[in-house]
């Protein structure tokens, strides 16, 4: 395994993440994150998971997040990890860019309004990052290396130029992001993937990939997963979480939560096989337990009620109390992930955390997360999600094993302590 430069003293090294977009514009503001809630409550992001797993290891993590929400930079520090956040505001030149992108394709349109438009489209991601203010930061954060989120991206183009120029390391880690939106990013990405220190995967799929590519050498990549925090997500009381939620301790519950984007998470998907479910067996109580929110909420809300669906109980927001989270996972039987694009996520791993078995859609990262815990179906097949939920809905043993494996599957290959270890060893080398 690669690593970074070696400890410097015998101070704390210092890891500097950089997650995807503006931090607030392109992901808080959808889901009703408050500059304090992501302060002081907000956990559910890979970058904290990985600032907790690192804080084990003995590694301080600066989360550097451009935003147009601030016009000078800014500080503060997340209360539920102790992660350091600065805050470097982003160009009005980037602004003006992103509201003057073109929207759809040029269609054979060669008009000088479109032309521009079209070329503020893939001008804009590149303007995202302040190099100068990254540059500063750097140095005076006394970084031992660099993370960004997602190599397929233009800001790791960027953070590879800034770490060239100050002498720290650079590397990148998959959240999802297997496709490139910029055109200059074609001859621009294999330059940075060269010219960085390496690449952070979870998921199998992925990284062959990129060995496909990009040609990496081996010793460029890291197979490490995204960590959970196994104090937080861990069984407790079905009984007394169902009577919190008004479910029947005699109904058999299958439960989703995240982010609320239709296409991407699969529901219209999992909302027809629930249809398919409550055709096939009427007379039996089940419930579906949704709870989320994000850019398509309303669509959620509409689908729900346009299908007439049975034993849906929707909760329609995001839920920023993990021990409340923890309670409502806790009421379910199943756990339903049929995600259509994935990085490695989080949700289903909190689910395995809580003793439940994963039915999921074959979305990159899936299988390498839920294993032999639960059962992977094809994307987009509504009859085969819908038979893997009844199959496990109605054997009793068969459930409560896939459900106790799942748990120690967490605590085995996910837990802080064992990615912090991993991911301090790739990034920075030594031990804590």
């Amino acid at each position: 395994m690669a690593s970074g430069i070696a400890r410097r003293g015998a101070r704390r090294p210092t890891v500097v993440l950089v997650p995807w977009g503006d931090v607030f514009g392109d992901f808080l503001d959808r889901l009703g994150i408050s500059f304090e809630e992501f302060r002081d409550e907000f956990a559910g992001s890979w970058m904290f998971g990985y600032a907790a797993a690192l804080a084990t290891a003995g590694v301080r993590t600066v989360i550097v997040c451009p935003t147009s929400r601030v016009g000078a930079p800014a500080a503060a520090v997340h209360a539920p990890t102790g992660a350091d956040l600065r805050f470097l505001p982003t160009s009005r030149v980037h602004a003006a860019l992103r509201l003057h992108r073109l929207q759809g394709r040029l269609d054979g349109r060669r008009d000088g309004r479109t032309v521009a438009r079209a070329a503020a489209t893939h001008l804009a991601p590149y303007l995202g990052t302040p190099p100068l203010a990254l540059a500063r930061l750097l140095r005076r954060e006394g970084c031992d290396a660099l993370l960004c989120q997602e190599y397929e991206d233009p800001r790791f183009d960027v953070c590879v130029a800034v770490g060239r120029a100050t002498g720290v390391p650079v590397f990148a880690t998959f959240q999802g992001a297997d496709y490139q939106l910029s055109r200059l990013e074609r001859p621009l990405r294999p330059l940075s993937i060269r010219a960085s220190a390496g690449l952070v995967v979870g998921a199998s799929a992925e990284l062959e990939r990129l060995r496909q590519a990009y040609d990496v050498p081996a010793a460029k990549l890291a197979h490490i997963f995204n960590p959970i925090d196994l104090e937080t997500w861990r069984p407790e009381g079905r009984a007394a979480a169902r009577s919190e939620l008004g479910i029947p301790a005699t109904a058999s519950v299958v439960a989703w939560h995240g982010q609320v984007q239709t296409w991407r998470k699969g529901l219209d998907v999992l909302l027809d096989a629930w249809r398919e479910i409550g055709d096939g067996r009427s007379g039996r109580d089940r419930r579906l337990l949704l709870v989320g929110s994000g850019e398509d909420a309303g669509d959620l809300r509409r689908r729900v009620a346009a299908l007439s669906l049975p034993g849906v109980h929707l909760i329609d927001e995001w839920v920023q109390d993990r021990g409340r989270m923890r309670s409502i996972l806790s009421a379910a039987d199943v756990y339903a992930f049929p995600s259509r694009h994935e990085g490695l996520a989080v949700s289903p791993l909190e689910a395995m955390a809580c003793g439940l078995p994963v039915v999921g859609a074959d979305a990159s990262g899936v299988i390498d997360v839920v294993g032999d815990t639960g059962v992977v179906v094809p994307r987009d097949d509504v009859g085969a999600l819908a038979r893997a939920i009844l199959g496990l809905l109605d054997d009793d043993d068969r459930r409560a094993e896939l459900g106790r494996r799942a748990r120690r599957r967490a605590e085995e290959h996910f837990s802080l302590g064992r990615v912090g270890a991993e991911l301090r060893a790739f990034l920075v080398g030594g031990g804590p």
